[in-house]
């Protein structure tokens, strides 16, 4: 379990908000939006922490943003941060979520229990037979 305090939380877009299917913007990665919704409601900090860049990044930042979510920072520790050479470019941040970590991607399910200390109530896909119950 995380300190239950409001947390930094870099997040990565490709194969970890959606399907990895770059330089497209591939299907959103079941329950990233939720938990990610539900961080940015309790008051979190999320930062963008990605690969893209330019117009690849913007088509990110613009994907997210019609979906609920509006980081804190892209790219960098804070909004009016400007990259100089003489600061690190490494993201200050207390929780780093990636699809490269060492072990592989948690999924958002583990992400959300480590985090909020519970797990997600799953969701139930509709399907065929969902219209003969």
């Amino acid at each position: 379990m995380l300190p239950n305090k409001h947390l930094i939380i870099a997040v990565d877009f490709d194969g970890t908000i959606v399907e990895d299917a770059y330089p497209a913007i591939g299907e959103p990665i079941i329950f990233a939006l939720d938990t990610l919704k539900k961080l940015q409601k309790e008051g979190h900090r999320l930062i963008l922490w990605t690969y893209r860049s330019g117009k690849k990044l913007q088509e990110a930042v613009d994907f997210c943003k019609e979906q609920g979510i509006e980081f804190y920072a892209v790219n960098k520790n804070f909004p009016e941060e400007e990259f100089d050479g003489k600061i690190s470019r490494k993201i200050h941040a207390d929780v780093f979520i990636d699809d490269r970590n060492i072990g592989g991607f948690l999924g958002w399910t583990a992400i959300h229990k480590a985090i909020f200390n519970y797990e997600p109530p799953v969701k139930k896909k509709k399907g065929f037979f969902s219209f003969f119950r």
